[in-house]
Parts: structure tokens; sequence; C-alpha cells
């Protein structure tokens, strides 16, 4: 944000008060503070995964995964995959035998040449039994055996050997064999299918766009599957046999949001899209294309409210939309540490507004941003880290008011700043340059103000890296009217314990039917601003049109 001029000591401290902000928050050189793998030895390029299930689906019993790597420094020696505790048959290198030691979740792959720096190498490990955790291995709402792979943050390890960190992406093949019986799916095309002696079909898909790990998936199970018509993506529907009834009306707003987030973005990024209702400890995971959701999501509710547009829960539209949201966001472009989280759940989370504000109508998103505002009030109560959280040692704690609806805010704010034809320019601009690839929050302020031509280092340094949120005090005295010859002097206080906000705040003068608008420009926490207004205000309203993530307290 660009705030007056002023002169003096008052100038001098607020420059060094804004160089002390972006020392401490700006992440363009400085890794995050928690422990993160880093990319520098190795990186995946791709995965090929072959997984025999048993017939119960209750282990692997048998799965051969190649992960093709290429070395990135002189004098590697080890190749430090990530894997958990199922018991390894064999590993090789370029095919043959290596030698290896396992460490908790990590599997250390001697090299028997050392490679150099730009070769690529095959790293084979063929292992069995029952993973725990990532891959589900449970039961369907029909109760048959199903196999569900769910994976977010970093648990693809465990039935995966692999780089388990969202930006070791990579394009990734699978090949499962399972029981006649049942249907599976997985990322990206399907390319074979085969039945084969004893009762068993292998189904082959490639995906051929890298993903993150957390979004490398595969679903087994006894459920039915329904294609949808008239889609330019391949759009499809996987219900346990009991939800049947209800699929297409409950995935009814799926075709609505591909068709409205490929013409607002870029086109959808994938081969296919699978909407698929199974076992997920979330309430929604955006596996690339093929999300899972969970397993009550069709089951018919009489309490909930039910959207006048798709004649289902309102909770259940705002999930839909948020899912197919992240194809583009957490999916296609990935966030490059946990620190940048936002730039998946923040989007996804804003992205499932916008769906809303078209479908449903302005009144339904400002509802939606409103309840987006009292979590994320509600949380920091609970927990005060900037938005570019460097610190919380718990990945599942990063599922939270900051990243999912304050992130969301940060993007409406910016939406209003920059205006819908900058902002949306810049969002396609970032999503291009950083398509099946990584990004951080600086690539996003760098695209947004070169689609704008504004600066949003200020912006950035106190709601991205910042803690907090405004609280408002307006008040005026009516005694002054008279005195300041016919003007309005109105006092902005800024009550939260953080630093202030400078953001220009809009305030609406009301007399009788007269009302008139005025802009307040923040210089620090208490700003007293005249405005000509000839009449006794009968209300100031602050924040009209709700563009800001804040409180207003009364007057004392």
């Amino acid at each position: 944000m660009k705030s007056p001029c002023i002169l003096g000591a008052v100038q001098y401290c607020r420059r060094i008060l804004l160089i002390s902000l972006l020392c401490a928050f700006l992440p363009l050189t400085i890794a995050a503070q928690r422990h993160e793998r880093l990319i520098e030895n190795w990186k995946p390029l791709h995965y090929s995964v072959d997984i025999r299930l048993n017939d119960q689906l209750s282990e692997i019993a048998s799965a051969t995964t190649t992960i093709r790597a290429t070395i990135l420094r002189p004098n590697v020696r080890v190749i430090d995959l990530d894997f958990g505790v199922l018991p390894i048959d064999s590993v090789t290198v370029n095919n043959a035998p290596a030698q290896f030691g396992r460490a908790p979740n990590r599997l250390n792959v001697r090299l028997n040449l050392t490679p150099r720096r730009g070769d690529q190498i095959d790293i084979t490990v063929k292992y069995h039994g029952r993973p725990a955790d990532g891959l589900m291995l449970t039961t369907d709402r029909d109760g048959k055996p199903s196999a569900t792979g769910d994976n977010w943050p970093d648990r693809v390890h465990h039935w995966i050997p692999s780089f388990d960190h969202p930006s070791a992406k990579a394009t990734v093949s699978f090949k499962v064999t399972a029981p006649a019986r049942d249907l599976v799916v997985a990322n990206g095309a399907p390319v074979g299918f085969r039945g084969n002696f004893g009762g068993t079909t292998t189904w082959t898909f490639n995906e051929s766009r890298p993903i993150p790990p957390y979004c490398m998936v595969i679903v087994v199970n006894e459920g039915a599957k329904f294609d949808v018509p008239g889609t330019s993506t391949p759009l499809s529907y996987y219900v346990p046999q009991v939800d049947r009834p209800y699929a297409m009306k409950g995935f009814s707003p799926a075709p609505a949001a591909l068709t409205y987030f490929s013409q607002l973005i870029a086109p959808y990024p994938y081969e296919k899209l699978a909407m698929i209702v199974g076992a997920t400890r979330f309430g929604g995971m955006e596996n690339s294309s093929a999300i899972v959701f969970s397993s009550n999501l069709l089951v018919p509710n009489p309490t909930a409210r039910v959207s006048e547009k798709f004649g289902i829960p309102v909770g259940n539209v705002d999930v839909v939309a948020h899912e197919i949201a992240h194809q583009w966001f957490g999916d296609s472009v990935t966030e490059s540490t946990w620190a940048d989280l936002w730039l998946s759940e923040g989007f996804a989370t804003y992205f499932a507004g916008l769906f809303i504000q078209k479908h449903e109508g302005e009144a339904r998103f400002r509802g939606y941003m409103k309840q987006a505002a009292e979590t994320a009030f509600a949380y920091e109560k609970q927990t005060r880290t900037p938005l570019y959280d460097r610190n919380t040692e718990d990945l599942f704690k990063l599922l939270n008011g900051n990243n999912y609806q304050k992130g969301a805010w940060v993007l409406h704010m910016l939406r209003v700043r920059l205006g819908d034809d900058a902002f949306f320019r810049g969002l396609r601009n970032y999503y291009n340059a950083h398509r099946n690839g990584i990004a951080s929050s600086e690539d996003l302020r760098a695209a947004l103000e070169k689609a704008s031509g504004k600066k949003l280092k200020d912006f950035f340094a106190r709601w991205v890296y910042g803690t907090g949120h405004p609280i408002y005090e307006l008040s005026w005295n009516r005694a002054e009217l008279a005195g300041a010859g016919g003007s309005l002097v109105v006092k902005l206080d800024q009550k939260q314990p953080d630093q202030a906000f400078l953001d220009p705040v809009t305030i609406e003068v009301v007399s009788g039917t007269l009302k008139k608008r005025f802009v307040i420009q923040p210089t620090g926490k208490l700003t007293v601003k005249s405005f000509p207004f000839r009449q006794p205000p009968g209300e100031i309203r602050l924040d009209p049109d709700e563009t800001l993530l804040k409180e207003v307290v009364p007057a004392r």
C-alpha cells in the first residue's frame, strides 16, 4: 500500500519500521525455520508404481516402485528416500542390486557408482505389507473392502518410496492389480485395462504432468461409476452403491465449476477429473485429477441449508468448488514450502467464494466471506502466527483459519485494491508462469505488481508476513461541524495490539436520504481526517461494502 508523505522524524521512524518489518518477514532467500526437506542432491522426475492388492484389499500383496531421479550435485553417493515401515524385498539402481539402510521413515539407497551432475538414474524398490498410513485399507458405506490413497501432508511415503515434500513434483504412472469385482481409478489418463487369470484385473493410468507427492492416489472399491456427458474435460463420479441415487445431483456443481475456473484462469490442467466418495480424513482431498470426498458427502441431511441454485446442502457446494479450484492452485501451481500453504488453501477457499458469487449471488458471497472472517478471528484468538508461517512443526495444525479463511480475505482485499481487471490478469500470469511447478508468496506479489503497476511490498509485509488484523474504533464530534465551517472531523483509531494497518478505509456518511462516501488513508494507529459535509450525520458506516478483514468496536 502507499501512504501519504510526512516529514521529519515521523517519516524517518516509519521508514525504519517498514525496513524492520520486511527484514523480519520477507522469505526471499531464507528457508523455512521448521524442518523441511530441501531439494539439494537429487530430485524425482517420474514414479512408476506397480501395486497388486490382495483379495480383501487388506494389504499390498506386492509392489514395485521405480523412481527416475536426476542428480543435482557432484559426488552424490546416497539417495535418501522417504519410506515407512513396509518390508522390503529388494532394491536396485539401474537394474543392478544396491545396498540400502533404513532409518525412521527413511530408506537410504547407496549408489554403486558415483553419478555426475545431470545424470538420471532409476531406483527400484520392491516391497509388500499393510501400510501404517497413507493408503487407507478399510470398508466403504456398503461395508465392502476399499483402498484409498489419502496422503496429505506427507503420508505418501507410507506406501510409496518417495521424496515426500510438495516441492518435489514429478509425473507418475500407476499399474494396479485388484479383484475383478472392483473399480480402480488413479491420477491421470486411463491407458490400459486387462483381465488376468485368477479373477483379477490390472488397470493402468498415466499422469503426464508433474504433481506433488501428496496428490498421488489410487482408489479401489466395488462402487459405481457415472460418466457426465457434455463436458470438455472427461468428468466422472465414483460412489458407493448405496449413493447411486444421489451421485449426479450431489456432484451437480462440478461441471459449472470446471467451466467457470477454466474461463477465469486457464484451461483445466489435467487429462480427466474423477470425483470420488471414499476414505479420507478430510472433507475433501484435492488429489490431481482424482478428488476424494468424505464418505458422508452424499448422505441426505434434512436439516442442512440447501442451495437454491443446485438443490444440495450449501456446504457441499462449497467443498466441491473448493476441491476443484485446487486443481489449478495447489496441484498445478504448488506451494514451494509449507509456509506458503495459503497459496493453496487460501486460493481454493476464495475461488469457492468466487463460484458462489457468480452462481448464487452477492448476498450468499458476503455471508460466505463474513463466516470466513469469523473463523479467522477465532483462530487468531488461540494462535497468533503470520499467514506465512515458518514455525508450526505439526503440519496438520497448518489446516487453520489463517491458511484458509485469512488467505481468502487477503486475496479479496487485493482484488478490491487492484480492481478485477488487474487482479485476475495478475492471477492468470502467476498461474501460467508457475503451471506444473512451484511458487512462493513473493512470486504472487511480483505477478500482481506487474499486472497492476502498483507496489504491494507494504501490503504483503503487513498481511502475509505480519500478524493480526485491524480493530477499528470510529468517532466524530458533532460540535465541530459549525466551528469547522461545514466540515466533518472523523477519528479512526486502531485498537489491535499489533502495529497499524495502513489500508485505505472507506466510510459512508448518511444524513436522511443523503449518502456520501469518503476515504481515510491511515498514517498510524490514530488518524484524524476532515471532510466537507454541511449537515449533521445520522450515521457513519465504516467499510460499507465489507472489503476489509477487520473488526469494529463502538466508540467510547
